[in-house]
């Protein structure tokens, strides 16, 4: 039986336009210099053919951005519905992990499964986020925001590699938060993998570089492995935060802020 084929969208919400080199990297920046500009997209993402559609990770929303100074491109829901998607009838979403930035706007998809590993549900509501310097890449409101699906059944508490639909598996990763978990989804080009921030930038998984925001840097390096065996080549491996993404490949409809990963790269 053959294995079925989605279309996967990398949808930009916006940026950090400040950030320089020095910041995207556990040790010193692997790519010239350390103070040169080197801003970060936030991203979240679309997989879908005529029989599902599947949202990964839901961004933030923009009194958020305000508070965190971050600028913001469009509402996600704003997106979806440029896709002709309405949030409301999504029946899966996967959520890599809980950071203010991926888990921001759950209530938009009231009728969805959500995918999360164990682990990550339990670390962000355990001790360790009366630490501020744990807790400041969570937003409270967005790890709420996984109670209600929670007691309604609809929140599905992986521990460990599990097929979603026929050609879409999770896969966990650990190291950037202890529940941390990647998305392979097979595509006419063949396996690609939504990396999330188990790899940030592509110079942090092809340099082994990590970025410098990690709970186990062992984990993280193991994970930059797994990502790599995982897909079917460098290409298709899909970092969390690049700005090259948009860059790298079509644009759907000639539209900014929403990237077609199906199709081959353009440069």
């Amino acid at each position: 039986m053959s294995v079925p084929v989605y279309e996967v969208f990398a949808i930009r919400v916006g940026a950090n336009a400040q950030r320089t080199a020095r910041e995207n990297f556990l040790y010193d920046a692997c790519c010239g210099d350390p103070n040169a500009s080197m801003p970060l997209d936030y991203y979240f993402w679309v997989i879908r053919n005529e029989a599902h559609v599947v949202v990964v990770d839901t961004c933030f929303q923009p009194a958020t951005a305000d508070r965190r100074n971050r600028q913001m491109y469009r509402r996600p829901e704003n997106s979806l519905r440029q896709l002709d998607i309405d949030p409301s009838q999504v029946k899966q979403v996967i959520l890599t992990h809980l950071h203010w930035d991926h888990a921001g706007n759950l209530g938009l998809f009231p009728n969805a499964t959500v995918h999360l590993q164990e682990a990550e549900l339990r670390f962000c509501t355990g001790p360790k986020m009366a630490h501020r310097t744990v807790n400041k890449t969570y937003e409270v409101e967005d790890v709420m925001s996984a109670l209600p699906p929670l007691f309604e059944g609809r929140l599905r508490l992986h521990t460990g590699s599990v097929e979603v639909l026929p050609g879409l598996t999770v896969h966990p990763v650990g190291g950037h938060t202890p529940g941390s978990q990647v998305v392979r989804v097979h595509t006419e080009r063949g396996w690609i993998v939504l990396a999330s921030d188990a790899a940030h930038l592509w110079a942090n998984i092809r340099q082994r570089s990590p970025f410098p925001i990690l709970d186990d840097l062992a984990q993280t390096l193991e994970a930059f492995d797994l990502i790599d065996a995982l897909a079917d080549g460098a290409d298709h491996v899909i970092p969390g935060h690049d700005p090259l993404i948009a860059e790298r490949f079509a644009h759907w409809n000639d539209d900014p802020h929403i990237i077609s990963l199906h199709r081959p790269p353009i440069a």
